[in-house]
């Protein structure tokens, strides 16, 4: 079914149709929209990267304090449970702000990139306590300046940040030379060196073997994270000495003077498979599965021409037939499907700030964030009806309730999902395939949260004119049918919210 530009752009491209806000229907448009989007602050980290970089310090200097005293039989438990509480707090305010961003922003091009790149250079919220506050700073300091550049400048930018480095334990990598691993009290961790070539650049299956992912980590060799600053730093003492041959090419200390981690990115940059690598990825993650030749062909070209201009590699999917040909190959992730769905409700900002409010009324339990937003959302599941305090301020169940309310329709909503913010599997990020995000329980929980979302919002909407703003023409003939004999409003909107055309893009 051929659709209106706009509104394939908008479902393929953005982050869905939102009531009184167009979208371009042509490449120029939305490469518009990857030049102006670094010009626009993001919703987080909440208190600016300055700010963050601010809060973090002083908050991990804290906490280094207080294991050093607990090490020496002086241990301040509340220090660690209010640093603890704080990072899980700004954690869940960035989170939702990270959500935020994606329902309200008119720039929907630009905020699909921010998350496709964020996933491809995946670092996660869970593999420390600290990390809860770094993942969203890498977002908005490594990847969302650099999308509209050069791979190279994106790649480094990504692979040499602090949340990088302590995701994939470079802080464990030194040389394999004895003197040098003993100093360390460790050796080579081939973590980032394999992640490097198999996930960043070449790709799996390309030409590297074994002997290169160990290559890669010795050069890396040296790299670490001055926690307390938050700063990557160069030790050259728990550096590998000597040549380091990398895919025929030596790197032998000498020509790089400290910096043949970033000779090593630049080559990597410039790689062919790379580019191939990267362009296949493109198109199966906005058009199809199984990535056209055809599509793939221009956007390797245009790679080569500009060396490695991304907007230039955008340009060529963009201006291809296949760009604007075929709607509906791609299932939505949890993410863009929570997003999409809010975005069709042309809720206001308020809402968020409400949501978010109230999800920070109840004081953050010791133990992982998963955790503490399942319990969250459980909690929406067992409260009914509202109750009053003392001179009418809300009774603990109350705002329990409000609380796993919140949760259930954002954060808890993705975690049941599967799909957390900033918390990938594994270095591989998400998974982007259809039969992946199609399982049954996939689908009851998408059919819940459009119940719940339904009965919170659409209590006034109309279906059939719910269904024109989400959908436009994108709703095929069964789905209006279903629709106009919807037995009431909420049935009406649940079923626009769990309709095929609404969960594909």
């Amino acid at each position: 079914m051929a659709l209106a530009n706009e509104t394939l752009a908008a479902i393929r491209y953005g982050y869905g149709l939102r009531p009184g806000e167009p979208m371009p229907g042509d490449a120029a448009g939305l490469l518009a929209q990857v030049a102006e989007g670094p010009t626009r602050r993001a919703r987080f980290p909440r208190e600016g990267i300055a700010g963050r970089r601010e809060t973090a310090t002083r908050i991990i200097s804290l906490r280094t304090a207080e294991a050093k005293a607990a090490r020496e039989g002086k241990p301040n438990e509340d220090i660690r449970k209010q640093t603890q509480r704080e990072m899980q707090r700004i954690y869940w305010q960035d989170a939702m702000a990270r959500l935020a961003q994606a329902v309200h922003s008119p720039l929907g091009f630009y905020e699909r990139l921010a998350s496709f790149w964020t996933d491809h250079f995946s670092t996660s919220a869970l593999k420390s306590l600290p990390m809860r506050m770094v993942v969203p700073l890498y977002e908005a300091e490594a990847i969302r300046p650099n999308i509209g550049g050069s791979f190279s400048r994106l790649l480094t930018a990504s692979i040499l940040h602090p949340a990088m480095l302590i995701y994939l334990d470079q802080d464990q990598n030194t040389g394999v030379d004895p003197a040098t691993a003993q100093k360390a009290g460790r050796g080579l961790n081939e973590n980032l060196g394999r992640a490097l070539l198999e996930f960043h650049t070449l790709g799996a299956g390309s030409s590297y073997t074994q002997s290169d992912v160990r290559a890669a980590a010795l050069i890396l060799t040296g790299l670490s994270v001055d926690n307390r600053a938050l700063q990557v730093v160069y030790r050259p003492r728990f550096a590998e000495g000597g040549a380091i041959t990398l895919l025929g090419r030596d790197y032998d200390g000498d020509e790089g003077e400290g910096q043949d981690h970033v000779l090593m990115l630049e080559d990597l940059a410039a790689k062919p498979k790379t580019a191939e690598h990267i362009c296949r990825k493109l198109v199966a993650h906005f058009i199809a599965d199984d990535p056209p030749e055809d599509l793939v062909a221009p956007m390797v070209a245009a790679w080569a021409r500009s060396q490695g201009n991304l907007t230039e590699v955008y340009r060529a999917m963009l201006t291809h037939p296949r760009a604007w040909a075929e709607p509906g190959q791609k299932i939505k992730q949890p993410f863009e499907f929570v997003a999409s769905g809010f975005r069709s409700l042309g809720l206001p900002e308020s809402n968020f700030a409400t949501l978010l409010r109230d999800m920070d009324t109840v004081d953050v339990e010791e133990g992982p964030v998963d955790k503490a937003m399942k319990m969250a959302g459980d909690v929406a599941g067992q409260m009914t009806g509202q109750s009053a305090g003392p001179m009418g301020l809300p009774t603990d169940d109350e705002v329990k309730r409000r609380s796993g309310r919140a949760s259930s329709l954002t954060l808890g909503a993705l975690q049941r999902m599967g799909q957390p913010i900033w918390q990938p599997p594994s270095p591989a990020g998400f998974p982007d395939k259809a039969d992946l995000w199609l399982s049954p329980d996939q689908l009851t929980e998408r059919i819940s949260w459009s119940r719940m979302v339904a009965k919170s919002f659409g209590q006034k909407m109309e279906p059939s004119q719910f269904l024109e703003a989400a959908l436009a023409d994108a709703a095929g003939p069964d789905t209006r049918q279903i629709i106009s004999q919807a037995p009431n409003r909420l049935h009406g909107i649940t079923m626009v919210l769990a309709s095929p055309e609404f969960n594909r893009r």
